[in-house]
């Protein structure tokens, strides 16, 4: 079954009480059971629900995998990946990462014993040098938020198997229509489902996909005990909005390339992070595992001050100033002030997150549109 057809249909199956084409929204706290233990598989919505169950089967089948979990943000998703590991165990992770991601590592997990190697991974070698006996995950997030890395998923993936070490990808960026970390070696892929998944600013969600048996059931054993599930309007309205992915990233792709190519050239843009261009760091990987580039891109503003920075942001008409991204509105973004708040300064600036950098998701508005309105604000 080809993508679009799985966006679709994947999980779903008409009601087999009214016929109705759309999954329903199961809107229960529990299941009646004929006797103790006699039920159809659900017992109480916390771990299980109809809704739910679609969209997971949906999800796990874009991801090429078997398993799908969905969570109540992505966030829920990273803390259940990270409740796999025991005081002491070690994880090697990129440092270019979501702000959020960067909080849970530093600020709740390290205060439990697990010690993060937050480094460059845009060279396989260089992670090899991280690991030791202690090693048990390795995170990646390609393409990194805000600045773009290309790390090789499928070179990493080698080195964790050849030590034994869980990979988990961070997907979001690309999303399951461009990139499918599953086919190239890793264990776990993340989404934050709120983005291109859900693709509408509607809804709050995470998940994680992944073949492995046994790990699927210690993951649903988390999920269910700790309670970071999401309600089924929630599991509805991005069973919904997968229906239109592939629709939908195409536009993204398209709308993003010619940005990129408008801004690349623009006298106010010092540097712009984009992997679809020859000259970004490891392209030629981004070229291999990705189907198309899409449409994330950052810049940073030549010669521009925090208040001048803030200035250029607070001037689009169309493209709207707010955290988040993926959806079908653009949306700038400024990663020192918002998302990428809680990271130390100086580690920000090692990898580029400067004051006069923004982020831009490109969204499906005609592209005239927002190119007229990239103008007005640069200007």
């Amino acid at each position: 079954m080809k993508f679009g057809t799985k966006a679709i249909h994947a999980g779903q199956e008409p009601d087999p009480t009214t016929g109705a084409i759309m999954t329903p929204i199961y809107q229960t706290s529990t299941y009646w059971q004929k006797s103790p233990g006699d039920h159809k598989g659900f017992e109480y919505s916390r771990g299980t629900n109809p809704t739910r169950k679609a969209l997971e089967s949906c999800l796990a089948a874009l991801e090429n995998s078997k398993f799908g979990l969905a969570f109540s943000s992505g966030m829920g998703a990273t803390d259940a990946v990270m409740k796999l590991l025991v005081p002491g165990d070690e994880v090697i992770t990129g440092n270019d990462l979501y702000g959020g991601s960067y909080r849970i590592f530093t600020k709740i997990f390290s205060n439990y014993g697990i010690k993060f190697h937050f480094i460059d991974m845009s060279d396989p070698n260089h992670v090899k040098n991280y690991v030791n006996d202690h090693t048990k995950l390795i995170w990646i997030e390609t393409p990194t938020n805000p600045t773009m890395q290309i790390v090789d998923i499928a070179a990493v993936a080698a080195i964790a198997k050849a030590n034994n070490i869980l990979l988990a990808v961070d997907n979001t960026f690309a999303s399951p229509y461009l990139q499918n970390p599953i086919d190239l070696g890793a264990d776990i892929v993340m989404h934050s489902v709120t983005k291109y998944l859900g693709g509408h600013s509607d809804v709050v969600m995470g998940a994680l996909m992944l073949n492995d048996e046994d790990l699927y059931k210690r993951l649903w054993f988390i999920y269910n005990a700790c309670g970071a599930t999401p309600g089924p309007m929630d599991s509805f309205l991005v069973l919904r909005g997968l229906k239109t992915l592939h629709l939908r990233m195409k536009a993204h792709c398209e709308n993003g390339r010619q940005v990129a190519e408008f801004l690349k050239t623009h006298p106010k843009v010092e540097k712009i992070y984009w992997p679809g261009f020859t000259d970004h760091p490891n392209h030629d990987i981004a070229k291999k595992q990705m189907r198309d580039f899409g449409g994330m891109i950052s810049i940073t503003l030549k010669g521009a001050d925090l208040q001048e920075t803030y200035r250029i942001a607070s001037s689009f008409n169309v493209f709207s100033l707010a955290e988040s991204l993926g959806g079908v509105e653009s949306l700038i973004n400024h990663p020192v002030s918002m998302t990428h708040g809680s990271i130390p300064k100086a580690e920000r600036d090692k990898v580029g997150v400067t004051d006069n950098l923004l982020r831009l998701s490109v969204g499906v508005e005609d592209i005239d549109d927002l190119l007229d309105d990239l103008k007005q604000a640069l200007s």
